[in-house]
């Protein structure tokens, strides 16, 4: 003893294990971690229950953070205000909760990572989401205890009606441990939730704690410690059955999920890196410049931060091609513009964005959650099925709060009855008491009363005589009955609780389900393919003379009978006229041919694609070609097997062939094609078989028919040979390669045939048997194709076409398009004119381009 006190001897570090793991457990259970159950920390629980003690529902009028923090530190928290303050704002977040519990007025932060104003200047109450949350909390629901200075009690839990934990998430570092919990889609747990209800089934306990017709209600005043024992639920499921209902993460800010098996393996074990990507968009702005637009950006990344990374690495020249870099966010959404230099390469822009900055991020689960009191990693079963036990201990103690409440008034009704039906009796046995005690007395000794029913009687008023009066008590009694039973019903078969949990999940299901923000991405960013993103569908290419390029759903242009003007195919400029339209499918590679005999691909869907009159976007911005270079000829490729060739013709009728193979690995800076004489260029390219014949047509109305294997396979760097003889002034405008036999159809009833389609400059057209053209050795002059006058022009398109085309597009310099049926086109012999296929709305207007469908 000393005068101090009194003095222990111990070894320090005994004493500073102790007081360690005593701190650890702490921080673990009373700061860092939320429950299972309510799926909230302590500051959180405080914060809401506080709020409903102060009356600030959603119902209610808003009042001062200050006030609210102040009920919180005085009464529950005992910590900081601006902890207290911090967790409060985090609650009204709407980029940091999917659904927020707070609903603040005022100044609460922003994704930006600005500071929320003073909390003498915000205001806050309840959101109407946290109603759930607390919803019968003072029917006995949940046990309490006292708060730090034992002067009040606070609940260990909240019997929250939601799966709060899995919807909200959380984040937060113990000691020695930590947890990340992402969000997700109240709309998928509740459907998961479900699932699990419809399948599983009711564990009723071996020993039940007493016979509830046995308790007196009346006179029991602990509720909680005499509830009945909860039964328990069971489940066989696993995280691939209920990774059908719950896609994965759903994060308030959107974004997208790469690499489906990242999330399965979360849901399994509890932990798993997923791969987070903002959402960018190329667009084109009003001058024809592109910019990439970002719409949405990963969970809890800083969005000024995010802009400020961006700009130094435009600075320090790590990713080039940017040309201005500006935040257009307001109230209509996220929006950061990103413009981009003439000759940039958006995909190369937009990979480098996401390799060196925030653009993308990983989020790494890690689902530790407390039960009892204990941390646990939780897989997601483990999550749903604690949250369907604790709504069975709910519900089950809800119950039986009720049924005592409902047992308390229908014994006082039974008095009242009693009353009513002695009534004279009761009056004069009232009159002849000395007083109140005295009356009391002698009415449950007359009558057989207990103190609650004739207290009750002595309070009646005089008014409940009347004869609708005493109707209402008898119907409040039948009423009454008919709650217990219903009530003892419950407690008495469990399933009926399980189907309870059913109907409350669907009710906030229907009030507050919502579409899912975050897509989902099955494969990881390694293993993604964005072909795997994009539906293999055909669609319509159109390439101008100066080499802008536009991709275009095939469903773009309505059939229109022959002669029509059509309509706009797209603004062009004025010094440009459209060189080139044809079909493919947008999984097929395209093949660009240059002037320099260089080629080059990328797969069509890389193409943007745009509407009927939008502008198209450079070739330049797509492929490594030079500022000189010209695209001469585009070939779409299907991914086949097979040994094939490529067959290529030039302006002046050089042919040459060259094996498929040749052309496996095209390179980013292109490869040589072919070797071309200055004064020629390179015009038509396609794929053949090896046996194929080959149709050239030039611009004079001359044709020649040949054999391929009269043109033997090159190499890629050769010239090739002649396969027509031109005139001066003279040169091919078409080529076609096709099967020297026609292959019978399947349905003999079915008409089958091969021709010709040959369209002139002045809109005029014709078809012509295939079997009028002869077979010639190439290198002739060949035969007449059509009659080029002076009212038809000179041939500009031509192909081949059998039963299964239907349709035809055909387009003029000044981008006017119709597209028309081939049976309104007439089939005529060579030497003729044809009918008119189009009709200009411009003067000097003449077809550019045709294909057929």
């Amino acid at each position: 003893m000393s005068k101090i006190g009194n003095i222990i001897n111990t070894e320090i570090t005994k004493e500073m294990k102790k007081s360690y793991l005593d701190y650890a457990m702490s921080v673990i259970v009373s700061r860092a971690l939320p429950d299972v159950r309510d799926g909230l920390k302590p500051v959180h629980r405080r914060i809401l229950f506080a709020m409903k003690g102060m009356g600030q529902t959603h119902k209610a009028s808003f009042s001062k953070s200050a006030k609210i923090v102040g009920e919180v530190m005085g009464k529950y928290h005992p910590h900081g205000d601006q902890p207290i303050y911090g967790a409060m704002v985090r609650l009204a977040q709407d980029f940091s909760m999917r659904y927020p519990l707070v609903h603040g007025q005022g100044n609460f932060g922003s994704v930006d990572g600005d500071p929320p104003a003073a909390m003498r200047y915000t205001e806050a109450k309840m959101a109407k989401f946290a109603a759930e949350i607390l919803a019968d909390i003072d029917k006995q629901t949940v046990p309490f205890v006292d708060n730090f200075d034992g002067s009040l009690q606070e609940p260990v839990y909240l019997p929250s009606r939601i799966p709060n934990l899995i919807l909200m998430g959380s984040d937060g570092i113990a000691v020695g441990m930590a947890t990340k919990i992402p969000p997700h889609n109240l709309t998928e747990v509740v459907d998961a939730l479900l699932f699990m209800l419809n399948k599983g089934k009711v564990v009723t306990p071996e020993k039940n704690a007493f016979d509830i017709q046995k308790i007196n209600l009346l006179e029991d005043k602990d509720t909680f410690i005499r509830a009945p024992e909860v039964s328990g639920f069971e489940v066989e499921t696993n995280a691939e059955e209920l990774i059908k209902y719950i896609k994965g993460p759903d994060f308030p800010t959107g974004a997208a999920i790469f690499g489906k098996s990242e999330i399965l393996k979360a849901y399994l074990t509890g932990k798993g890196k997923m791969t987070v990507r903002a959402k960018a968009e190329t667009e084109e702005d009003n001058r024809g410049r592109l910019k990439i637009v970002i719409s949405e950006i990963p969970y809890q990344v800083n969005k000024a931060n995010l802009i400020e990374k961006i700009a130094h690495m435009v600075r320090d020249k790590k990713i080039v091609g940017i040309g201005d870099l500006r935040d257009e966010s307001d109230q209509r959404g996220m929006s950061i513009v990103i413009e981009l230099k003439k000759n940039a390469k958006p995909k190369v822009v937009l990979n480098k964005l996401y390799k060196f900055t925030q653009m993308q991020t990983t989020y790494a689960a890690n689902m530790v959650a407390l039960i009892n009191g204990i941390p646990k990693l939780m897989t997601l079963r483990q999550i749903l099925l604690e949250f369907i036990h604790h709504r069975q201990q709910v519900i089950t103690r809800r119950t039986f709060q009720e049924l005592k409440e409902a047992k308390h008034r229908a014994h006082i009704l039974e008095g009242l009855k009693i009353a009513l039906d002695n009534l004279d009796e009761v009056i004069e046995t009232i009159k002849k008491s000395k007083d109140a005690e005295v009356a009391k007395t002698n009415l449950m000794k007359k009558f057989s009363l207990s103190d609650l029913q004739a207290e009750a009687i002595l309070e009646m008023q005089l008014r409940r005589l009347a004869a609708l009066e005493r109707k209402k008590i008898e119907d409040e009694y039948k009423a009454i009955m008919e709650l217990i039973d219903q009530l003892v019903s419950l407690l008495t078969y469990p399933e009926k609780i399980i189907d309870l949990i059913k109907e409350e999940l669907t009710e906030i299901k229907n009030e507050y389900g919502d579409e899912r923000r975050t897509k989902i991405f099955a494969q990881g960013v390694d293993e993604f393919s964005e072909e795997d993103l994009i539906p293999a569908e055909e669609c319509l290419i159109t390439l101008t003379e100066t080499g802008y390029i536009k991709r275009m759903p095939l469903g773009t242009y309505h059939s229109q009978r022959r002669g029509g003007k059509g309509v706009t195919g797209m603004t062009t400029k004025e010094e440009d006229d459209i060189a080139q339209i044809f079909s493919c499918n947008t999984h097929d590679q395209v093949l660009f041919f240059t002037n320099k005999g260089r080629v080059f691909a990328i797969p069509a869907w890389e193409i943007d694609e745009g509407s009927r009159q939008s502008k198209c976007h450079a070739v330049i911005n797509l492929i490594n070609i030079e500022q000189d270079e010209q695209i001469q000829a585009v070939l779409p490729l299907a991914k086949q097997n097979g040994k094939r060739f490529i067959f290529m013709v030039t302006r002046n009728g050089t042919v040459k062939k060259t094996s498929l193979e040749k052309f496996a690995n095209i390179r980013a800076s292109g490869l040589i094609a072919l070797k071309l004489r200055d004064d020629d260029q390179l015009c038509w390219v396609n794929t053949t078989n090896g046996d194929d014949h080959v149709l050239l047509i030039s611009y004079e109305g001359k044709s020649i028919r040949f054999k391929e294997t009269d043109a033997r396979p090159m190499q890629r760097d050769t010239m090739g040979v002649r396969g027509i003889n031109l005139k001066k002034g003279d040169f091919v405008v078409a080529a076609e390669t096709f099967s020297a036999i026609q292959s019978p159809p399947k349905d003999k009833r079915k008409k089958h045939f091969r021709d010709v389609v040959v369209i002139m400059e002045k809109g005029l057209g014709k078809r012509t048997g295939l079997k009028e053209y002869p077979l010639q050795k190439r290198g002739g002059v060949g035969v007449k194709v059509a009659n080029a006058t002076t009212k038809t022009g000179k041939v500009v398109a031509a192909q081949i076409i059998t039963q299964k085309h239907r349709k035809m597009i055909v387009t003029s310099k000044k981008a006017q398009v119709i597209k028309l049926p081939l049976k309104n086109i007439p089939r005529l012999g060579r030497d003729t004119q044809g009918v008119i296929i189009m009709r200009f709305s411009k003067s000097g207007d003449t077809v550019a381009a045709a294909a057929c469908l």
